[in-house]
């Protein structure tokens, strides 16, 4: 458990398209994660954005995600 100002939100929005909101205020279901590369890669591995989303997520929506991370768009 982190304060939010310390988290990154996942959004799936009404497309289904699965993006990074460093800002927490775009539309759609959010799932939270921490900032670092070890944290996005623990959820990957233990599929938990599928969970959370209920669907399947391709690889290159995960590369494409920690591309994202990397940048680190604050």
């Amino acid at each position: 458990m982190r304060p939010k100002k310390e988290l990154i939100r996942v959004v799936k929005n009404k497309e289904n398209e699965i993006s990074l909101d460093f800002n927490g205020k775009k539309p759609g279901r959010g799932a939270y994660l921490c900032k670092s590369i070890s944290c996005f890669e623990k959820a990957r591995k233990g599929r938990k954005f599928e969970r959370a989303f209920e669907t399947s997520i391709d690889d290159e929506i995960y590369e494409l995600l920690r591309k994202e991370l990397e940048e680190g768009h604050d």
